[in-house]
């Protein structure tokens, strides 16, 4: 939903067209209408005003929740607070064709409090024309014969729409003026992704001019942040192919810097808070669960990562008492402050690997089969030509330094092998690995295990063979492998191997707190004693063998919210034992990250966290002593946007680096990315710094 004029700009990357910005408030209202109809917000009158309906994904129904559910947070914390007063009233800034007057009349809650609302001149005559066609919404609103009255498009006792375009502002002020608008009572101003595509100095200008004219005057804004990280960039290119570019951003880039902005053009109070901190801390835990089982949902990261890229602001001057609606409910704990760095770890682009096909991939497992062999199966990618689950079994050789793909034909003589994500991959052998759960859809069930089985000459140059057969498991035994975002990992029993498969999800439970001992290679299930504290249910957790046990980091928890703990689960004499191991300072809750240990260092890579500053790079956790040190990923050599979680990566010991393949995922309403090519982290100098 977006307001403002072109001016003559000639980056593209700056530059709005106002026909493609007025289109956006159309395809603003579709989304919610389908987020209405699956139930995440109660709203009958979003059909009547979207007309069209058409099915969105899940992923942008949380999105249009989130959205819808801060707006009207505020909106009636501002009603609750000036209830006592005689008159208030509400302006919507590029309204579009949203519902709002129509819900807060059916409420029964505007009985002092009239509703402006302004937009181009073509979208009010649209939206005039549509409610004066439509009984259900002409009878709430009521005409008092506002037709033809310049720019007042519509005139109700308590509704006004009027077609301004928002970059005039004198123009604006007088329409408003014409329109019966108030200087002197409670006014809330409402911008939901406005004013970002408005030149700064005219959207600068408008926030003043709020603030000068409305001695008691509230200011709810609604807007992205965050431009230079992967994700932002990837947001940022979606806007301006749409020549739609977000302006707001190199100047004001995060909530800090658009709360300065307020409180620098006259307002008092101001406060902002991310969409994952508002989610946490100001929506009930019982409504947050509600949203959370509505559909079938494994897009975590992504949901996340979107909500961590938009804000609300609240801001306010002359109001008594004071409105703050954006003061936590206790329901949750807000973010803790940014993120300390040790340092840098350089990236770059792997060579011999540019432009391999088949590793533009998310959600996959790789695995180090020899010293020079990386497996890399399943996740959804690019395969001949077009997205989808990927089938294929992807090799890479490494000869005389350098990394090449390998030609891999398969022998599937079952089809449940083929495209499953989240799944987990074990070496047994230089020649056998164990392929445990996945799953196809968030909906479906998990996928059981199979073998895989390579040649001996398996990473020569060449064409190898991999057969792929399924793992006839014993009852006892299939539970370990219905589930997808789990670990299995490999551990030692009075001498004997085993296949420890803990926590992840299914299709009936959203997380996973159960463990599995599995007998290698038969696969039976054995009962091992298990004692100690036993971790919280997760999954997206790493998971890596160390002196013969266990170590769990991080995960996603029930609630949804990234975990900080790290467990070791410890061979004893008669069994294994769970120890929690205290870091200092404390981990960065996370999840979706990949895990290594290397000479009593626990190595964890990317993922994702909730924290609004930045993003994980490569954390190091010293075994001994509990040390836990961050360090940022520098990315100034990559041409694209590197995006470290749902990747895999393989650590080589002997060159001390990480060879990091695929990753990526759905970027909300901004398409699909996928990391173009396998990169390197090299980590000499962190871990000799150690």
């Amino acid at each position: 939903m977006g307001r403002g004029r072109s001016g003559a700009v000639s980056d593209p990357r700056t530059a709005s067209d106002p026909q493609a910005v007025q289109s956006t408030g159309g395809s603003s209202a579709v989304s919610k209408c389908s987020a209405a109809a699956r139930g995440y917000i109660q709203d009958r009158f979003l059909q009547l005003l979207a007309g069209r309906r058409r099915r969105r994904a899940p992923l942008i129904h949380r999105g249009y929740y989130i959205r819808a559910r801060a707006v009207d947070h505020c909106v009636q914390d501002f009603l609750l607070k000036t209830q006592s007063l005689p008159r208030t009233q509400i302006l919507s800034l590029g309204a579009g064709f949203d519902s709002l007057y129509f819900r807060l009349k059916d409420m029964g809650v505007l009985h002092h409090t009239v509703v402006y609302e302004v937009d181009f001149p073509d979208v009010a005559c649209q939206k005039a024309t549509l409610i004066k066609g439509v009984k259900e919404l002409s009878a709430l609103v009521g005409d008092t014969g506002g037709e033809g009255l310049g720019a007042i498009t519509f005139s109700g006792d308590d509704y006004k729409l009027l077609g301004v375009d928002l970059s005039e502002l004198s123009e604006l002020e007088r329409t408003l003026e014409e329109a019966g608008l108030n200087n002197e009572i409670p006014t809330l101003f409402i911008a939901e992704v406005v004013l970002t595509y408005m030149e700064n100095t005219r959207s600068d200008a408008l926030i003043e001019w709020a603030a000068e004219r409305f001695p008691r005057a509230c200011f709810l804004l609604y807007e992205q942040a965050r431009p230079q990280d992967a994700f932002g960039r990837v947001m940022q290119r979606h806007f301006g192919q749409l020549r739609t570019a977000l302006r707001a951003l190199p100047l004001y880039p995060d909530g800090r810097a658009q709360r300065s902005r307020f409180l620098a053009k006259g307002w008092t109070e101001c406060s902002v808070m991310d969409m994952n901190e508002f989610f946490t801390c100001c929506i009930p835990e019982d409504e947050q669960r509600r949203v959370q089982t509505l559909e079938a949902f494994d897009e975590y990261e992504e949901w996340h990562l979107k909500c961590s890229h938009y804000f609300v602001l609240a801001a306010s001057k002359g109001m008594e008492p004071s409105w703050t609606p954006l003061s936590p409910s206790g329901t949750g704990a807000g973010h803790a402050g940014p993120v300390g760095v040790a340092g840098s770890v350089p990236a770059a682009v792997c060579a011999g690997l540019s432009g391999a096909p088949g590793l533009r991939r998310f959600g996959h497992r790789s695995v180090l089969m020899k010293p020079s062999v990386v497996v890399t199966t399943g996740g959804f990618g690019e395969e001949h030509g077009q997205h989808c689950r990927v089938r294929s079994v992807h090799l890479l050789s490494r000869h005389a330094g350098h990394w090449g793909a390998v030609c891999v034909t398969q022998n599937i003589p079952d089809q449940r092998w083929g495209g499953r994500l989240y799944h987990t991959v074990s070496r047994l052998s230089d020649t056998l690995a164990l392929v445990v759960g996945g799953r196809t859809s968030p909906s479906s069930t998990a996928l059981g295990m199979l073998w895989l089985k390579f040649p001996e000459t398996c990473g020569a140059s060449g064409t190898g063979d991999v057969a792929v057969e399924l793992v006839n498991l014993q009852p006892a035994a299939e539970a370990a492998a219905l589930r997808w975002r789990h670990s299995t990992t490999e551990v030692t029993f009075k001498g004997e191997q085993y296949l420890f498969v803990y926590g992840g999800r299914s299709a009936l439970q959203p997380v996973l707190g159960d463990w599995h001992f599995l007998r290698v290679p038969e696969l039976s299930c054995a009962a091992i004693a298990v004692e100690g504290l036993v971790p919280e249910s997760r999954h997206s957790h790493s998971a890596c063998s160390w002196e013969g046990g266990v170590l769990i980091a991080g995960g996603l928890g029930a609630a949804e919210q990234p975990l900080g703990s790290v467990f070791l689960l410890r061979e004893l004499e008669y069994g294994f034992q769970w120890q929690t191991i205290e870091t200092h300072p404390p981990l960065v809750p996370r999840y979706s990250h990949t895990a290594h240990v290397h000479e009593g260092k626990l190595l964890l890579v990317g993922g994702v966290w909730l924290h609004a500053s930045s993003v994980p790079g490569v954390t190091v956790i010293d075994l001994m002593t509990g040390l836990c040190l961050n360090y940022v990923i520098n990315v100034e050599h990559l041409e694209w946007p590197l995006m470290l979680h749902n990747h895999s990566s393989v650590f080589l010991p002997d060159e001390k680096e990480l060879l990091v393949i695929g990753g990526g995922g759905n970027c909300f309403s901004f398409g699909t990315h996928l990391n173009p090519e396998p990169v390197l982290l090299s980590l000499s100098s962190i871990l000799s710094s150690h």
